[in-house]
């Protein structure tokens, strides 16, 4: 089922549930989804941020909280294009939509956003595309983010380890931002995983880290409940920000699950596609955040579920 209902002080909002599973996205700015969870009481994992819901047609790019999708490099003029104007939408399938935040000057970089639910459960499917209306062509890649709620941790899996002498060449990179400390105690590494916890205090500081990761997966745990993102990792395509097409960044409020296409050169009209699928999962006995072997059985129950 789809319909439009009022929802986070937006009178325009686009809900596609079936029995299991629900996913609340704004067309009065945007698109954002606001909140995805289980039916019927499930915890919405997405952080939202109060001072800017219910905002419209303000100047200066917002930041709202949900999942967006942003154009990568970072770029104060090419990124932080606003989108605070009502977008179209429309209905494909009985759980299928698609959102479309038209070209903006100074870029004219067109969005869309389709978002697919599944008939049973809460396995949903997002495309995201970036159409150039310009007539020059851009070096962009997609980059679809997602803004967790505080009092949470992030996991994505490593690549298998090796053995020495046989395997000679690397098989992973860590990206660190200038302002990671990689000794910061919200980090966790092990043979298994990479893991960064969300610590909700005015004393902590941001740091990020980007991965170029084949495994293409990533889980954010708050209580009991698991959301898992899955994303396309191609081996012979190049990524922004020295190879990444995940990412992970983490401040006082909230922590960030990003996943990126790679980088193109974008001639006029023509679009770049990123796919992104997601599902949630509630755990009746919740692993350690250091137990590798717990959150390695999760994930193979979620790449299965």
């Amino acid at each position: 089922m789809i319909q439009t209902e009022p929802a986070y002080e937006y009178p325009n909002c686009v809900a596609i549930r079936n029995d299991d599973a629900e996913l609340l996205i704004t067309t009065d700015v945007g698109p954002r989804i606001l909140r995805y969870r289980l039916l019927p009481d499930g915890e919405n994992l997405f952080k939202t941020y109060e001072k800017d819901l219910g905002g419209q047609n303000e100047f200066e790019w917002k930041l709202r909280g949900g999942h967006r999708l942003w154009i990568a490099p970072e770029d104060n003029s090419l990124t932080y294009v606003p989108d605070n104007v009502a977008i179209p939408w429309e209905q494909e399938a009985d759980l299928t939509a698609t959102f479309l935040n038209p070209a903006a000057p100074p870029w004219s970089m067109e969005k869309s956003l389709q978002v697919s639910l599944d008939s049973h459960g809460s396995r949903a499917v997002l495309v995201h595309q970036i159409t150039n209306r310009s007539e020059q062509a851009l070096a962009i890649a997609p980059w679809a983010l997602t803004v967790m709620r505080p009092g949470g941790f992030m996991l994505t899996p490593q690549p298998p380890l090796g053995e020495h002498p046989r395997d000679l060449l690397p098989n992973r990179r860590w990206i660190l931002w200038p302002y990671t400390d990689p000794g910061d105690p919200r980090w966790r590494y092990s043979e298994k995983f990479l893991g960064l916890r969300q610590e909700h205090s005015a004393d902590v500081k941001p740091i990020k880290m980007g991965l170029g990761t084949e495994e293409g997966c990533a889980i954010y745990v708050h209580g009991n409940t698991v959301f898992y993102k899955s994303f396309d990792f191609d081996a012979d395509a190049t990524y922004p920000d020295f190879g990444c097409n995940f990412e992970t960044f983490t401040d006082a409020n909230m922590l960030e699950v990003e996943s990126l296409g790679p980088l193109v050169s974008l001639e006029p009209e023509q679009t770049v596609e990123h796919r992104e699928e997601w599902k949630l999962m509630t755990l009746d006995d919740v692993p350690d955040f250091q137990d590798d072997a717990g959150w390695s059985e999760v994930l193979e129950r979620l790449h299965s579920y």
